[in-house]
């Protein structure tokens, strides 16, 4: 006998119950998940901000230096000297932040997967049920409840 027909309309709102709840626990974990791993991404690419940031204010201390020490140890002019070295920490501070700030516009920020499944799952509840006959079937056949 088959007892996918015999269930009571209770027992069908028990399951689809624990079928919900069981549904919004996985989707907390998946979004846990994603949510993890977009952290993850831009906890590496800040620092690409931050080291560029640093090497940005090693450059201007750098012109301080280059100033005074420029002439010696080239034998250009202090100017000369100050400029070449701070342009040169300048170019390399700035690649790094600019690749930093370029890879944080292109992360997402939203957990994909969540919510296509989230829409998946709101479109089944949506639908016109498939099945509308089985259940009117189903709850017309149950056994009469005794009390």
């Amino acid at each position: 006998m088959d007892t996918q027909n015999n269930r009571s309309l209770g027992e069908l709102f028990a399951e689809l119950s624990r079928d919900t709840a069981r549904l919004v626990r996985k989707e907390l974990e998946l979004a846990q998940v994603e949510i993890g791993a977009i952290a993850s991404t831009l906890a590496r690419r800040a620092v690409f901000v931050g080291i560029g940031a640093v090497l940005c204010l090693a450059g201007t201390m750098s012109l301080v230096a280059t100033a005074t020490l420029g002439a010696i140890a080239m034998g250009l002019s202090a100017l000369a000297a100050s400029a070449l070295v701070t342009l040169v920490v300048f170019a390399v501070g700035g690649v790094l932040v600019w690749w930093g700030v370029a890879a944080l516009r292109a992360s997402t920020l939203v957990p994909k997967e969540t919510i296509q499944t989230l829409k998946d799952a709101g479109d089944i509840f949506r639908a016109p049920a498939a099945h509308e006959g089985q259940l009117a079937h189903a709850v017309a056949t149950a056994p009469a409840r005794r009390m």
